[in-house]
């Protein structure tokens, strides 16, 4: 489903401060697959993110989505089979735009065909918005900009997901809310990307939630997969074994506030 054939990126090239920010990363997802991504600050998560979504080209290698090589597709182009979430809620939202014109431009741009008529986009978005649970189905004409950034990560999760992508990538999209809203929306992660059997990536810096969010968990260190764990092995691990594969495999000891959360 997606391919990453020893894709490698470096910045500076030829500098005092060049650094290889990916190095010859294999990765083969099959469709469904959900996979949990770990590792320290400078792993290079984001930026194999950042690779995958086309923010800028590789250096060498390929990548393959759904059997077409998007190695040298632009970004706004992957963007139609790409959703993707950020840390920042005010990240990949229109703020002086309302729900309902940002929530347009998601099925607009995911969308083969055009949208329908005004009442019938509105009413499928009221229904959506429903499916949140936070009361948004009656807010269409408020602006992204005025809600707070629990619900406004929400709606961005609907506009990622409201035309389903082959590939949706969460780069700690959590992170920057309070706990009980964190919980809020990795529950509708989860019905989300069940539902529309959506093949998942996810950046996330708790251990525990790595290995309780879907069936494989993969560990970056200093640009390269360090381990990848999946099936029985995955299954047998404790967040305190995982830790210990974690300052085995990365020289780090992996036991910052940030990583322990749980």
């Amino acid at each position: 489903m997606l391919e990453l054939k020893n894709v490698s990126k470096s910045f500076f090239p030829g500098t005092p401060n060049e650094r290889k920010a990916l190095q010859e990363i294999n990765l083969k997802l099959e469709d469904g697959d959900f996979v949990t991504i770990i590792g320290g600050n400078g792993a290079g998560k984001s930026t194999l993110f950042n690779a995958i979504a086309g923010s800028f080209l590789i250096d060498r290698g390929n990548i393959l989505l759904d059997g077409q090589n998007i190695t040298f597709l632009q970004d706004y182009r992957r963007a139609r089979m790409i959703g993707r979430l950020f840390q920042d809620p005010l990240a990949g939202t229109a703020p002086n735009m309302t729900i309902e014109e940002n929530l347009s431009m998601a099925y607009l741009r995911g969308a083969k065909k055009g949208l329908g008529g005004r009442r019938q986009n509105a009413a499928f978005f009221r229904e959506r918005l429903a499916e949140l649970g936070l009361g948004l189905e009656d807010r269409l004409k408020t602006k992204m900009g005025l809600l707070s950034g629990g619900q406004r990560q929400a709606v961005t999760l609907l506009m990622a997901t409201i035309v389903p992508p082959k590939l949706l990538l969460l780069d700690e999209h959590t992170a920057a809310l309070d706990p009980g809203t964190a919980e809020k929306v990795i529950q509708l992660t989860r019905q989300i990307v069940q539902r529309h059997h959506i093949t998942t990536m996810m950046i996330t810096h708790n251990m525990q939630q790595s290995l309780e969010m879907g069936n494989r968990t993969i560990l970056m260190d200093q640009g390269r997969i360090a381990l990848d764990l999946q099936g029985p092995q995955r299954q047998e691990l404790t967040v305190e074994k995982l830790l210990a594969l974690f300052r085995a495999n990365s020289g780090q000891e992996g036991d910052n506030d940030r990583i322990l959360l749980s």
